[in-house]
């Protein structure tokens, strides 16, 4: 069982449904990882989502923003998109 079980934001959840399955399994295999880790040392800080500690990580040209929760531990995928068009 992982450290930080993941739960997907709606907007993460409608994202993921229209990329192709190759893209799909390298974000799913990505989400994993950081279930067990989340803070791998090429995880970047950003300055907040929504008012909470968020980090990004980079799957190609993919972008992956999420929020580590304690108290339960929950890894809390926020938002997936395109470098450019995450922040919006």
């Amino acid at each position: 069982m992982p450290q930080f079980p993941s739960e997907f934001s709606s907007k993460a959840k409608k994202y993921i449904k229209k990329l192709d399955s190759n893209t799909k399994s390298r974000i799913r295999a990505r989400i994993d990882k950081l279930e067990e880790d989340p803070f791998p040392h090429e995880v970047e800080r950003v300055k907040s989502y929504k008012g909470e500690k968020a980090f990004r990580v980079r799957v190609g040209d993919q972008r992956i923003l999420y929020v580590v929760r304690y108290n339960p531990n929950k890894l809390i995928v926020a938002k997936i998109d395109k470098r450019g068009r995450v922040y919006d």
